[in-house]
């Protein structure tokens, strides 16, 4: 089996042996004692790759493998083959048998967990709702997309700023509207976000943040520019209004699994009446599943940074009075006293992490549990590990695949305080 690539002579091919996987979707191989980061390979497979970064002083170079010389039985033919060698970012796993993409993200996990927070326990990364039966396709809620320079739009070319022209997007879902977006030109440069929301709204579409209708802008004052996410949660529905061009899970299912998850590791010890503090609460994703879970004699300090997030916050929580708003960055409002003390935590930080600082606000707070949540399998291991040495114990972790067909990972996490 080979993958179609016409490498430029200059870059040059190299023949490799293909080692482990390694954090952030690819596999480590050597040339001539070089540590080579290749993508699109598999471990245990023999590759010609395209060298793409092969400074002759670095100490590592990087390289797309372009033709399989012997392959991995878990190999497959990608569903989006735009994504493959010198292609788009966002779907690099693609060539991967799904159940393989999630041993790949289970070995990712455990080895940085190992490495960072010396903690060797076994993961498995669970497959969301409906994704077996869709082949790991259609679930993104939200796809940005942006216009070439002759209006045609598209997505980067991995670590570019080129932009590549699309003919499909097969992990949006089915009524996001892209193939209505991929059909006709643009202004170049264009900013366009389609977001198929889980309630029922119809699907939005911003051009460069101005709501579009009937194929144009929606200039009215009235313009819809935020879209209703809804949630069952046993008999009652969860409800959030929330930007369109804001932060939203972007799996169809993620809302549901993460609240979900989140959910069973605090119902453990019950939360009627607990003090929680919602860290990086975005939109209220956690806050007003907690505010329920906590009741009216219960307390839940939700704390954001971003202002658009905020007020969308404001607006989902204003029929639950136990829920008190922080608007500030997460470090000031810790280091400002104005939440806490706690019975539980759930800190939910961005891509990079919580980081000391802000652990070592929420060990001030005297919380019993902290539940983690990360879609970052580094970030994960060095905020468990800080939360260790701070004298919690990781006490259950679960891993999900939120992301198919790409290499990311989202874990929750519970610590408890020894």
């Amino acid at each position: 089996m080979s993958q179609a690539s016409n490498p430029s002579p200059s870059e040059g091919t190299v023949v490799l042996d293909v080692g482990p996987v390694a954090h952030g979707g690819h596999c480590v191989a050597r040339h001539e004692g070089r540590v080579v980061f290749v993508r699109h390979a598999l471990p245990g497979e023999r590759v010609r790759a395209r060298l793409t970064e092969a400074a002759p002083t670095a100490k590592f170079w990087r390289a797309d493998a372009v033709e399989v010389l012997e392959a991995s039985p878990d190999r497959v033919a990608s569903p989006w083959p735009e994504a493959g060698p010198g292609g788009v970012g966002g779907g690099e796993l693609g060539h991967v048998a799904l159940p393989a993409q999630r041993a790949w993200k289970a070995a990712v996990v455990e080895e940085q967990l190992r490495r960072l927070a010396h903690d060797d326990r076994a993961v498995v990364v669970e497959g969301a709702p409906g994704d077996d039966a869709r082949g790991g396709l259609r679930w993104r809620t939200r796809v940005e997309l942006v216009a070439d320079a002759e209006g045609r739009a598209g997505m980067h070319r991995h670590r570019s700023h080129d932009v590549v022209a699309l003919e499909a997007m097969p992990l949006a879902v089915e009524d996001a509207g892209v193939e209505g977006v991929l059909s006709r030109r643009w202004t170049a440069g264009a900013r366009l976000t389609l977001v198929a929301p889980s309630g029922g709204d119809r699907p939005l579409l911003l051009v460069d943040g101005v709501p579009w209708l009937r194929n144009a802008p929606d200039t009215r004052p009235t313009a819809r520019a935020s879209v209703r996410e809804t949630l069952r949660r046993g008999d009652r529905e969860l409800s959030w209004r929330v930007a369109g061009d804001g932060f939203w899970q972007v799996h169809r299912e993620a809302p549901g699994v993460l609240v979900g998850a989140v959910g069973d590791v605090l119902a453990q010890d019950g939360l009627a009446g607990a003090r929680v503090v919602d860290l990086y609460a975005g939109s209220g994703l956690f806050s007003l599943p907690l505010a329920d879970a906590v009741g009216p004699a219960g307390a839940v300090a939700a704390v954001e940074g971003d202002a658009r997030a905020v007020r969308d916050l404001r607006r989902n929580v204003h029929d639950r009075p136990q829920v008190r708003l922080h608007h500030g960055g997460v470090l000031d409002v810790l280091r400002s006293g104005a939440v806490g003390p706690a019975d539980v935590v759930v800190l939910d930080p961005p891509r990079v992490g919580a980081g000391r600082a802000v652990v070592d606000g929420v060990v001030a707070l005297g919380a019993e549990r902290v539940v983690l949540v990360a879609c970052d399998p580094a970030s994960l291991a060095r905020d468990v590990a800080l939360l260790v040495d701070a004298g919690h114990v990781l006490e259950g972790l679960r891993a999900f695949d939120l992301f198919p067909m790409t290499h990311h990972v989202e874990a929750v996490a519970l610590l408890r305080r020894a």
